[in-house]
């Protein structure tokens, strides 16, 4: 059996398929993270929604090697006052970024996966398949990337021993996320990252919050797709991922409210942004309504 961009192509007929997999890491371990922050264009959105989840996020991400998990979450109106801090420097304005999709890649695989997703989105786009209407469309017309990076899984906070382990937490009920995006100042983004993991997040990772992970953005390749926008300075930020057991408007103002204050004056840091989200029910058009 054929393929019509490659006649030459036979199921089983690449040893690569067989070889690839005996070397290199292979713990189930929670390495890294593709993190996208997506704006979607209100004349567009429903079609786009339908193409993200009924083709790019399969095709374009789960299908690839060494990513094992993924979630989608949305943004409607009803919590987008749960955001800071005014003049955020990533969603520009505030607002900006309806859709988040998370994905889980194994430990030591992220330079594997990331040259297979750029063979693979490169095929797809010219296929006509990085726009609902096909070949000839400019991507930009229908969403913009807020903020997009292939990240390093820096450490994870839990609450108690009774919260499942990372590796699990994108297929959990989880009802609500929080992500922060972190600017280092004094020392870097490694004394940031310390006092994440032994001043703030214990203080936060309680109650709802059942869980906070933190990650390293990458700088993203010379040869990305020209429409994926990179934020500056990458080097110098973590990015942390909140997990809720509640609806981010019950924890906001207890555990979130303050949070560009503490970063500043913990001195090594501050708040590029915060940003409430809730689940999308996969596979329907459910809050394409309430976005705007």
């Amino acid at each position: 059996m054929g393929d019509a961009s490659n006649p030459t192509y036979r199921p089983g007929g690449d040893t690569a398929y067989r070889d690839l997999p005996t070397v290199g890491p292979f713990a189930p371990l929670l390495g890294g993270a593709l993190i996208t922050w997506v704006e979607p264009t209100p004349d567009h959105v429903v079609s786009y929604n339908r193409w993200y989840e009924d083709d790019h996020m399969i095709t374009g991400a789960m299908v690839m090697p060494w990513m094992f998990s993924c979630r989608r979450w949305v943004s409607p109106k009803s919590i987008q006052h749960l955001r800071g801090p005014i003049g955020s420097r990533v969603a520009e304005p505030l607002e900006a970024g309806k859709y988040i999709g998370l994905y889980w890649i194994n430990e030591g695989r992220i330079e594997d996966h990331e040259q297979w997703s750029l063979g693979s989105n490169r095929r797809l786009h010219a296929e006509g398949r990085g726009s609902y209407r096909g070949a000839g469309h400019d991507p930009l017309e229908e969403r913009r990337h807020v903020f997009t990076s292939f990240s390093d899984h820096l450490g994870t906070t839990y609450r108690d021993d009774l919260v499942p382990r990372d590796v699990h937490t994108l297929v959990q009920p989880y009802r609500g996320l929080i992500v922060q995006v972190i600017d280092a100042v004094v020392g870097g983004r490694e004394r940031l990252d310390t006092w994440l993991r032994e001043s703030y997040l214990p203080s936060v990772t309680t109650g709802a919050v059942a869980v906070a992970i933190r990650f390293a953005p990458r700088p993203l390749p010379p040869d990305k797709l020209a429409h994926v926008r990179e934020l500056d300075g990458v080097d110098d930020i973590v990015t942390v991922l909140h997990f809720l057991e509640s609806d981010p408007q019950d924890c906001w103002n207890a555990q979130f409210a303050n949070a560009e204050q503490q970063i500043l004056e913990s001195g090594v840091g501050t708040l590029g942004v915060q940003a409430a989200f809730i689940p999308t029910n996969h596979g329907t058009n459910d809050y394409t309504d309430q976005l705007f």
